[in-house]
């Protein structure tokens, strides 16, 4: 049975039934409709219990209306146009984009996410339908366990990291990595977050077994902060020692148990694709693309960036002037 909308003289004939005491799948059968749609009408168009078709008819017509408003809000402020376009073209999403509008709006919500796409998808706005990013799910292909060949000397496993580092109310926690690069590659990109603000300061190597010393370049500008890094169980990180920081590894193959830098270097797979050779990006264009990052609003932070977080905690922490604070990346 195709779907079509309920139309007036549906309602007065729902209404003649109801009144003769038919049940909702008789009152179904009578016009040819589904029979929860019939139940779903009658539930959501009556007014004080009673179902009346003339303000059964008003209020659909109302609610069809409202709907396809919500995607002309932006339509008809300019203004409002222009906050969605620039944060859409700053690669933020639109949940990002709604969040941080009802951020400068003292906490009171203009547009919705869902808004934000019907505009995209008008022919209004489908000029931004560019930047809306796409989340696509690859399955992983499962993998045979394969014994370390690598031993970390004196790694300690996450089970003996204090809880507040896992819960994320202290300042000062990091987790690192190595973005993944094409076997053929010799660059890589080392980078850490700081898991309370999730500000992002990275750089690239020249090679993999130089992480460690691109990590600790990383952490030296936030040196006086850094209270713990969390790192896998990779060959690159068997030097960790040299970052002169209290260290925890996850489990072997539990990249999970580091949630912060994977979230974050899926957000920077948005500029840096897999498989990208890196030779093709210098530092400059990867500090621009992590600054960007750390300038995007986040849900988890109640709209706030990450480098708006990172510097007032690290104000609190250091009791130094309020500062943006660059560092490498």
């Amino acid at each position: 049975m195709s779907y079509q909308h309920f139309k007036q003289s549906d309602r007065d004939e729902i209404s003649i039934l109801l009144k003769k005491g038919y049940s909702h799948r008789d009152i179904a059968r009578a016009i040819g409709k589904n029979h929860s749609s019939v139940s779903r009408e009658i539930k959501t168009n009556s007014a004080r219990d009673a179902y009346d078709p003339r303000k059964a008819q008003t209020k659909a017509r109302l609610k069809r209306r409202m709907s396809k408003y919500q995607g002309m809000k932006i339509v008809d402020n300019p203004n409002l146009e222009i906050k969605v376009a620039v944060g859409l073209m700053a690669n933020w999403s639109p949940e990002e984009v709604a969040g941080r509008i009802a951020y400068l709006n003292n906490g009171q919500a203009v547009i919705s996410a869902k808004s934000v796409y019907k505009f995209c998808y008008s022919s209004r706005g489908q000029y931004l339908c560019k930047y809306l990013p796409h989340q696509r799910y690859h399955p992983k292909k499962r993998q045979t366990i394969k014994i370390a060949k690598t031993i970390i000397p004196n790694r300690v496993f996450i089970d003996f990291r204090p809880d507040i580092v896992a819960e994320q109310k202290r300042f000062g926690d990091f987790e690192g990595d190595t973005l993944g690069r094409p076997k053929y590659e010799q660059e890589t990109f080392v980078g850490a977050v700081e898991r309370k603000s999730l500000f992002l300061p990275g750089l690239k190597a020249a090679r993999l077994k130089y992480s460690m010393d691109g990590l600790k370049d990383v952490l030296s500008p936030h040196q006086k902060i850094v209270k713990s890094m969390t790192l896998d169980n990779g060959v690159e990180n068997a030097k960790y020692e040299k970052l002169n920081v209290e260290t925890f590894f996850c489990h072997p193959y539990s990249s999970w148990e580091k949630p912060i830098i994977e979230n974050t270097f899926g957000r920077l797979r948005r500029f840096i694709p897999k498989r990208a050779s890196l030779a093709n990006y210098s530092q400059e264009q990867i500090s621009a693309i992590i600054e960007m990052m750390n300038n995007t609003p986040r849900k988890k932070l109640g709209y706030k960036t990450p480098k708006e977080v990172f510097n007032e905690l690290y104000t609190k922490s250091t009791k130094l002037p309020s500062v943006a604070l660059e560092g490498k990346g």
